[in-house]
């Protein structure tokens, strides 16, 4: 705990500890203690890592084969996820018992405004979540405790494993400033390594600089991230969303057998689902993928983003890492955006000044004028210059 004045911290940022592995290890208690990994096959990707896992560079969204190279022992799990979303759906109960302020971003993660409970300081309630969730479901939870949702979510990740930290009002510039630029929602490693250039090394750093310096260095990405290492975040806590989801799918006649077509398929469909997005004024926190074999066997995989998107690059880029491709080949594919937000792309617009997002705006303009099919995916590269958008 940063503290002990929680009398003007709200805000608690409420995320399950390696949720998917803590889940699986409630059936295989000999594993504790090990390095566990929830995920696909060898082409498929990490979901959740254990923090023994974690100790070897295991991260969730990792190849299985890189993570398998980094940690030889470790044990892999199958991902499902039926159970983790019944655990979940308990879970929220729980929270829904404190206050029916509760915005639920992810199947492990959740923000609750506790202002209105009078009986109860922050900090207590933090407690009593911890303990009610460990109690009824067996999971550890760590709990961020701010009085804004950013500095909330934050103080949950340097709460982990299962902690709680109270960063009272007061403290908090002096908690921001103690951070390296990257703590910051949407602060990739380009954007770091372009403010390090400039002698921009830490949040402190940030804030020697004015919100228009800023502005001209990285746009309106900018001017967030200065507000954010100021503190200032007028975000609330939203129970209600107008979409819960958005996506597309499509069903073939005759299979798709080769990965790069059914990659393209994927590409498109993560365009109309960013168009559609944007359209609204959402972005979304989580990327799924659907697949159906030609044994009619259907499955699905999903991954929770670092920071939420309205880009079909950052949707393609995840949901082609989810897909593991059947023997057999494809009868239907479909990409879809989940746990929807209003707001604007963060993380890559910081990363390449918005070059990609004005890309993707400028598409969204001419389907709309000429149709969808007259530019088609893959037509446009990243700023790298090596990458389909």
């Amino acid at each position: 705990m940063r503290g002990g004045d929680d009398s003007q911290t709200p805000i608690l940022h409420v995320d399950m500890d390696a949720f998917f592995v803590e889940v699986e290890l409630l059936e295989r208690p000999h594993l504790r203690g090990l390095p566990v990994a929830v995920g696909g096959a060898e082409r498929g990707v990490v979901t959740s890592a254990s923090y023994e896992a974690r100790a070897f560079g295991v991260n969730s969204a990792m190849p299985v084969g890189q993570a398998k190279r980094l940690c030889p022992n470790l044990i892999m799990i199958p991902v499902r996820h039926g159970i983790y979303s019944t655990v979940s759906r308990r879970v929220m109960e729980i929270l829904g018992e404190f206050t029916p302020l509760l915005e639920q971003i992810s199947v492990d993660e959740a923000f609750l405004d506790v202002s209105g409970d009078r009986k109860h300081s922050p900090v207590q309630i933090a407690q009593e979540i911890r303990r009610r969730v460990r109690e009824q479901e067996g999971v550890p939870a760590s709990v961020g405790i701010a009085a804004t949702k950013h500095v909330a979510k934050i103080a949950s990740a340097h709460a982990k494993p299962d902690g709680f930290l109270l960063v009272p009002k007061g403290q908090t510039q002096a908690f921001l400033d103690d951070l390296p630029l990257e703590a910051i929602w949407g602060v990739g490693e380009a954007t770091r390594t372009r403010l390090r250039q400039r002698g921009i090394n830490s949040v402190a750093d940030v804030r020697e600089l004015s919100r228009d310096d800023f502005s001209r260095m990285l746009g309106k990405s900018g001017v967030k991230l200065w507000e954010l290492a100021n503190g200032i975040d007028p975000r609330q806590v939203v129970t209600t969303r107008v979409e819960k989801s958005i996506g597309k799918e499509e069903t073939y006649f005759e299979l798709l057998t080769d990965r790069s077509e059914v990659e393209a398929r994927m590409l498109d469909q993560s365009h109309a689902c960013a168009g559609r997005l944007r359209d609204r004024g959402f972005v979304a926190w989580r990327v799924s993928i659907k697949v159906r074999d030609a044994s009619f066997t259907t499955i699905t995989r999903s991954h929770t983003l670092p920071t939420p998107t309205n880009l079909a690059s950052e949707i393609y880029r995840v949901a082609a890492s989810l897909l593991e491709m059947p023997k057999d080949g494809v009868r239907l594919i479909g990409v879809r955006v989940e746990n929807l937000e209003e707001g604007e792309s963060s993380q890559a617009t910081l990363e390449d000044d918005g070059r990609v997002e004005q890309a993707e705006r400028a598409l969204d303009t001419i389907r709309k004028r000429f149709g969808t099919g007259v530019v088609g995916p893959g037509t446009l590269l990243s700023p790298k210059g090596d990458e389909r958008v």
